[in-house]
């Protein structure tokens, strides 16, 4: 009797959810509007030729809207399936909300490391809420016209990093680096957590701050602002007033040999320089360190806890976690990089140069994001300014740390 019961369950449920699989449409919820393209034409057709009986629709916000509006719809009941997740803190609150569903035991998670899932994990990792999709990768990209014509190669030590600065500089016909202090964050996103984590020692330094076993005054975080006060010699005239776009114009135009990089820049780079480009990781303090880069968790995917089609959007999530996927959206999107563990192949050589570095460094994320810029003065936001005025001069490197590790243990116990 019992095993008819079985039996005749199991056949039900089969039944069902072969009948559920045939309607389930998966809504999908971004702020990604510009990649609406790559959605429709590549993505959404290659999962729904695997997948037959679940389709997707992709529904993305404006950017700066986009928080506000998936609030609204998840606490009107009217949100989507699959909510794309901004890391850290804007998706934890959404888990701690109820919002995402916990996919830790989702099979495709397997496929990441705790570095790659720390974006979209609880404090203490045991939930993970969002499969990670991409990561942007951080180093130097230059115009190999300019090292050709100027006679160095690319710098392996923050000697050798210099002494082709200074060369670039006595030659005259290039700016050495295109990087401006006006906007501030560029200094600190391409300045500080570019070059700092070969001082800190990537994720050991930024796991030991969150943990209060390291301070902001350590040598291991005042190094790159010492490094970084002597950028502003290699910055050309008037770098002080330089926005974002105007030091974007100098390089593509070809003004500038080197310029400090989000791999993110890859795409717009590739459409407006006429010369050909290289990159390198930062340069590691002296020859045979260890090096270490910044491989930053950009974005991830998860699931409405309030879905009406669990099972479906499960399936959708561990194709995201699969190579097949992160071969299309890493070569449809160069320079937003897989953060699964399977071995994709990138077409645009500047893109695989950036991910090389993987295989030689050792991979962290920006110190600032994780938990330690929750409360006020907001660290994020002070490595900006600090990072802005060491670079300028009108800030010493140990004045600039000091004054981040007191107002970090001005809110946050560990470092009290």
């Amino acid at each position: 009797m019992f095993k008819h019961t079985a039996t005749t369950l199991l056949a039900s449920t089969v039944l069902a959810t072969g009948a559920f699989a045939q309607d389930a449409e998966l809504i999908i919820e971004s702020w990604r509007n510009d990649d609406l393209a790559i959605w429709q034409d590549k993505i959404i057709p290659a999962f729904e030729a695997e997948h037959p009986g679940i389709t997707l629709k992709f529904t993305p916000s404006a950017p700066a809207e986009y928080n506000a509006v998936l609030n609204s719809k998840l606490d009107a009941g009217s949100a989507g399936d699959i909510i794309t997740c901004r890391p850290f803190d804007a998706s934890l609150a959404l888990y701690d909300n109820g919002h995402l569903a916990d996919l830790s035991d989702l099979e495709g998670m397997a496929n990441f490391s705790d570095v790659a899932k720390s974006g979209w994990s609880t404090d203490d990792g045991s939930a993970t809420y969002c499969v990670p999709m991409a990561s942007v990768i951080h180093g130097f990209i230059y115009n190999k016209e300019a090292f050709e014509e100027v006679g160095v190669e690319v710098p392996k030590t923050e000697a050798e990093f210099f002494a082709v600065l200074d060369k670039i500089k006595e030659d005259g016909s290039y700016i050495p680096m295109a990087m401006g202090t006006n906007d501030q964050w560029e200094a600190a996103t391409m300045g500080y957590n570019n070059i700092g984590p070969n001082y800190w020692k990537g994720e050991e330094g930024r796991n030991a701050l969150i943990a209060g076993e390291q301070k902001l005054t350590d040598e291991g975080w005042v190094a790159p602002f010492r490094q970084l006060a002597k950028w502003g010699p290699y910055l050309g005239d008037g770098f002080e007033a330089q926005t974002y776009p105007d030091s974007q114009n100098i390089f593509t135009l070809g003004r500038a040999a080197i310029y400090p990089a989000g791999s993110w820049e890859i795409s717009g780079f590739n459409t407006l320089v006429d010369f050909e480009m290289g990159a390198f990781y930062p340069p590691v303090p002296n020859a045979g360190d260890t090096c270490y880069i910044s491989d930053h968790t950009d974005i991830g995917i998860g699931m409405n806890a309030a879905t009406a089609h669990p099972e479906a959007a499960k399936a959708f999530l561990n194709w995201v976690a699969s190579p097949e996927f992160a071969t299309i959206f890493a070569n449809a999107l160069p320079g937003f990089f897989p953060l699964s563990s399977g071995a994709v192949e990138l077409e645009d050589p500047l893109a695989q140069e950036f991910l090389s570095w993987r295989e030689e460094c050792e991979s962290t994320i920006r110190s600032t994001y994780q938990i330690l810029s929750r409360g006020t003065p907001n660290l994020e936001n002070d490595t900006w300014n600090a990072s802005a005025a060491v670079i300028k001069g009108t800030e010493t490197p140990e004045d600039a740390a000091k004054r981040l590790q007191e107002g970090l243990a001005s809110w946050y116990a560990p470092q009290q």
